[in-house]
């Protein structure tokens, strides 16, 4: 199970990516939507039963994000699928892909200080400042992802209009 979780996750990484970029240029790559958004679903619905590491609170964060991106996925579906991107749901898609992909790379980057030797080295309990400055970084690079794609789309529909 948890080798099947892995890969679901590459896979969700990759699509996340390329939906991103789209994004970023005004645009969007429908097939790779619906591949993030399946592999993200994905994500969280094999992690759930995957055992939790010994001295995890409870509620476990993990199960508590992995609720939150169910939501955040199944409104970018409500906003791609159900509501045609018409309107305010353009915008509703933008956020909640980029939400998705953050949740996947926010949990790709505490993972690697959990599993790389020398990350995990530098903040053990994932509470020291190289992790902490790390997930800042990563933050605000979704940040910036998230106002340039809002930015192009306002570039597009001005340009449509």
């Amino acid at each position: 199970m948890l080798a099947l979780h892995v890969v679901i996750c590459f896979i969700g990484l990759l699509a996340g990516a390329v939906v991103l970029v789209a994004l970023c240029g005004g645009s969007r790559r429908p097939t790779w939507d619906a591949v993030l958004l399946l592999s993200t679903a994905l994500i969280s619905l094999t992690g759930f039963p995957l055992p939790s590491p010994p001295g995890t609170p409870t509620p476990d964060p993990a199960r508590i994000l992995g609720v939150i991106e169910l939501l955040v996925v199944a409104v970018a579906a409500l906003a791609i699928y159900g509501k045609h991107l018409t309107g305010a749901w353009r915008a509703v898609y933008i956020v909640s892909m980029v939400l998705a992909v953050y949740f996947n790379v926010f949990v790709a980057v505490a993972q690697a200080f959990s599993k790389i030797g020398f990350l995990h080295a530098l903040a053990p309990t994932g509470k020291e400042p190289p992790f902490l400055i790390a997930q800042l970084l990563t933050l605000a690079l979704f940040i910036v992802i998230g106002v340039t794609a809002f930015k192009r789309r306002s570039a597009v529909a001005a340009a449509r209009s």
